[in-house]
């Protein structure tokens, strides 16, 4: 199994918001029970789309969700919220990833036969 990335600034608990925001697009083109149609105009799988919605798919690609939403004709824009002191946030930046790292411990790196390496 994959590591969970996690970062500072960027959580979600069980799916990527994003795919919420993709289905309320659907749903405003009345297209959710329909996704044979959205496959055809995006090449995005019904499979994939369904995995999105009902299945295990957590953090779809941007390739693709950037395909569904402009086959629909929406495009994807970048709001800038608010303004930020970049300095103090390289700090807390710094900070937070030692925390992270503190509590880690490594496993000892497995060699090509799939046996972890001894500590000497």
């Amino acid at each position: 199994m994959a590591d969970l990335r996690l970062y500072r600034t960027y959580r979600y608990i069980d799916k990527n918001p994003v795919i919420d925001r993709v289905r309320t697009i659907i749903q405003d083109e009345n297209l959710f029970k329909r996704l044979g149609i959205v496959h055809e105009i995006s090449g995005v799988a019904t499979s994939t789309l369904n995995n999105w919605f009902h299945g295990s798919t957590r953090n779809p690609q941007h390739a693709t969700i950037a395909a569904v939403i402009t086959s629909l004709g929406y495009e994807e824009q970048f709001v800038k919220t608010k303004d930020i002191d970049v300095e103090r946030e390289r700090k807390v930046a710094a900070d937070w990833l030692a925390k992270q790292n503190s509590g880690s411990k490594k496993k000892p790196k497995a060699r090509a036969n799939g046996h972890a390496r001894k500590k000497k």
